[in-house]
């Protein structure tokens, strides 16, 4: 029987969740009180429309919730999102996942919590691009950064730039000369377009590659693609925005930190808040500013206001200034692939940070195995244990027969984390990380379970 799912707001992380949910089996309503998004929804994805507030008790009764395994309360608005909760909650909704921007309901002294209101689990989008961007700035020349086994594997995304000694080799040949920099590409963007690549792929200019490996090692696998992880000291911050603020308070006591913004009253209220940062009350595209502030001297940039416009323009001017690292934020998902390719080194988005998180907690409660979803890259990352009377053993297959869909990253055995090779033997009860596409998830399945 289908997963019945009711989606409440398809602003940008509503519309990219259902966009990636319709592609499976699911049974999908969405509510939204903008009819021209509601529109935009229905006419190019097989979901039922309500138009309506999702907090009216009389547009949530037009649904039998004791029917629906998820409800997603994903608007802009905390109030509407709680009252939408609590609605379903009370009228028999299995399980509530909501959006919040506040982060005052997660403190540890918060009257109103929001398992009052029958939530299962909070997203905070600004919270999840936060930390997004803090991996990027302590893993530099990185454009993005995900962690498997509690930190002890990393997957990092490299721009293979012109300069680059892979270009030209295959994978093959590079995972042979570099013994000692155990590592696996588990996945290439090339223009705009993402695969899981074979042993046979060739390094090309301005390729993404994902490479696997341990955290530790990660600086050398850096080193080795031609982009060299470099000491981070001073960070500019433009926009005391969400995500502005969150950055500060968290790295101002390792980093010297620095935030501009032009609205003078926000200036005032957060510099106090803000002790251990210097607000800077200007114009962050004013060139004599940034002169002034010997913009070339800055180590890493994050434009991280609420307009993208800006946050772009920004960007670009500063890594023509000759910043190390320029880290840009987006909320527009549909320039997200665009973006990548105008010449900064890290894009984030709080809305494709929440929608992987959404992603990544539906599917591991409906499949046996952890399933990580990385909606900007189109790829899934699962997490699986090999039994002992699977096909793989009882075939005696070898690592070099699993399908070419299948890449395994990591093999975690006794604790031990390896980063395998052609000659790694796979035992039972391995603990298997694997990079796949979405249709082919069963293939893992079928080999090891």
């Amino acid at each position: 029987m289908d997963i019945k799912i009711v989606v409440i707001g398809v602003g940008e992380v509503g519309f990219n969740l259902v966009k990636a949910l319709s592609k499976e089996k699911f049974d999908i309503t969405i509510i939204d009180i903008d009819e021209e998004k509601c529109q935009r929804v229905t006419n190019t994805m097989d979901v039922r429309g309500i138009v309506g507030d999702g907090a009216s008790q009389r547009i949530l009764q037009q649904i039998d919730m004791t029917e629906i395994d998820y409800l997603l309360a994903l608007t802009k608005i905390d109030e509407v999102n709680l009252v939408a909760a609590k609605s379903a909650y009370e009228m028999g909704a299995k399980k509530i996942i909501c959006r919040l921007r506040n982060t005052e309901y997660s403190h540890e002294n918060a009257i109103i919590t929001p398992e009052q209101f029958g939530i299962d689990y909070v997203v905070y989008p600004e919270k999840a691009a936060q930390r997004d961007i803090e991996n990027l700035i302590r893993q530099t020349s990185a454009i993005d950064l995900e962690e498997f086994k509690n930190g002890k594997i990393n997957m990092v995304g490299i721009k293979i730039d012109h300069s680059s000694p892979l270009i030209g080799r295959n994978i093959k040949n590079v995972e042979l000369s570099n013994p000692y920099i155990p590592h696996k590409l588990a996945l290439v963007i090339r223009e705009n377009e993402s695969f899981i690549p074979p042993k046979d792929t060739i390094y090309k200019k301005d390729d993404i590659g994902y490479f696997i490996g341990k955290a530790k090692d990660i600086p050398e696998i850096q080193r080795m693609a031609g982009k060299p992880a470099f000491k981070v000291k001073n960070i500019m911050i433009l926009g005391l925005g969400k995500i502005g603020r969150l950055l500060a308070k968290s790295l101002q006591s390792d980093y010297n930190v620095r935030i501009v913004e032009q609205n003078y009253e926000k200036a005032k209220i957060f510099g106090k808040k803000l002790s251990d940062t210097l607000i800077l009350q200007a114009n962050g595209l004013d060139i004599d500013f940034l002169n002034s502030e010997n913009i070339e001297e800055t180590d890493c940039f994050i434009a991280a206001t609420q307009n993208e416009q800006t946050n772009i323009l920004a960007s670009l001017l500063v890594k023509h200034y000759g910043v190390k690292q320029v880290i840009l934020h987006i909320t527009t998902t549909n320039y997200f692939k665009a973006v990548r390719r105008i010449g900064v080194d890290a894009v984030v988005s709080k809305n494709i940070s929440a929608v992987n998180e959404v992603l990544k907690l539906i599917r591991s409660d409906q499949q046996d195995l952890p399933v990580s979803r990385f909606e900007d890259l189109d790829v899934d990352a699962i997490e699986l244990t090999v039994a002992p009377e699977c096909k793989y053993l009882r075939k005696k297959y070898t690592i070099e027969q699993v399908p070419e869909e299948l890449c395994i990253g990591a093999i975690c055995r006794n604790n031990e984390m390896i980063i395998p090779n052609n000659f790694t033997e796979i035992s039972a009860e391995d603990e298997l990380l694997v990079i796949t596409k979405e249709e082919n998830i069963y293939k893992a399945e079928n080999l090891f379970q």
